[in-house]
């Protein structure tokens, strides 16, 4: 593989980095990019004319600013959200700077919905280079979806898995497409347990839920990329850090008020998903998780850690459960 694209990072800048990374607030803030971006020698991702990206949940917050950004490098991008308002408003921001843009309205926490944007989209484009799933939910309260599962677990797993198999084979005929799962930090918090994954409304609590999925969504990554033929897609898992999104101030008020001058900014949240959507085909090596552009550890607490040979099985029992649940909706 090509190492064009990669930082290049001084022994010093390397020592940095890992400084950082060995506490949250240097990694996870603001500090991280901002200390990052100079020592490793960051440059602009550059443009990829004609590149085809659909971004999920795009309507606002860190899939907004995606779109915005992939679409000033020239591709084509294909905004996936619920609010048909908020959609129309970032498409017409995208061509007034003379980006390309199509909208996609659907509700991805009803997996009819998601069957059906997979479907138009196969119909509608030859190739699909990229797919972002960053469409996501972190809810107070337990709620269910058309279908009656729980809704965290649909938003953040099964929708995603049924896009990402039903769009397969338009994907296929791209060289190299990417899948990038947009998850988040909070999945060091909780360890991966398929028998409590999907909440129930005795037990639920929001912040829980969202990370076992958000850490499910890690263990599915490698497991894709497991059995993905050689030279075919490349998936990988990406965490923005701690950043200000409208999603952040109304599901966690207090961290936000509490951590709000360190947190990212939007464009620094999705630094390093850009960058990676915009990489060359084939690059980088698929299976892991990247934060500031650089390849992460999947565990920061004792209690979380598994070794090779069982995240391999974790990633198998979830595969298996996700297409035994999605059976009705994978075509």
């Amino acid at each position: 593989m090509s190492h064009s694209s990669r930082s290049t990072s001084s022994p010093f800048g390397t020592l940095v980095d890992r400084s950082l990374e060995a506490g949250v607030i240097g990694s996870f803030t603001r500090i991280g990019p901002s200390i990052r971006s100079r020592t490793a020698h960051w440059v602009a991702p550059k443009p990829t004319p004609g590149r085809v990206v659909v971004v999920t949940g795009a309507s606002s917050g860190l899939g907004k600013e995606a779109a915005l950004e992939l679409a000033a490098l020239e591709c084509h991008v294909i905004i996936v959200g619920r609010n048909q308002a908020r959609l129309d408003a970032v498409a017409a921001n995208i061509t007034a700077s003379g980006g390309s843009v199509a909208i996609e309205q659907a509700d991805l926490a009803d997996l009819n919905q998601t069957v059906a944007l997979a479907d138009r989209l196969s119909s509608s484009y030859d190739a699909i280079d990229v797919l972002i799933n960053n469409a996501g939910a972190l809810l107070a309260s337990h709620t269910t979806t058309p279908q009656g599962f729980e809704t965290t677990l649909a938003v953040h797993l099964l929708s995603p898995f049924v896009l990402t198999t039903r769009l397969a084979s338009v994907m296929e005929q791209a060289d190299q497409s990417k899948v990038i799962t947009m998850t988040s930090g909070g999945m060091y918090s909780e360890a991966f347990d398929l028998a409590h994954l999907e909440m129930d409304p005795t037990s639920y609590k929001g912040s829980v839920a969202y990370a076992r999925a958000k850490r499910a969504q890690v263990v599915l990554n490698l497991a894709w990329q497991t059995h993905e033929l050689p030279h075919h897609r490349t998936f990988c898992a990406v965490h923005p850090g701690w950043t200000a999104t409208p999603g952040i101030s109304e599901s966690l008020p207090i961290f936000q008020k509490v951590m709000g001058p360190l947190l990212r900014s939007p464009k620094q949240g999705v630094d390093t998903l850009v960058w990676l959507a915009t990489q060359a085909p084939g690059e980088p090596q698929g299976g892991q998780l990247w934060l500031d552009r650089e390849p992460r550890s999947l565990y920061r607490l004792k209690k979380t850690r598994v070794n090779e040979h069982t995240l391999a099985r974790q990633g198998e029992d979830l595969l298996a459960y996700l297409a035994h649940v999605t059976s009705s909706y994978l075509g």
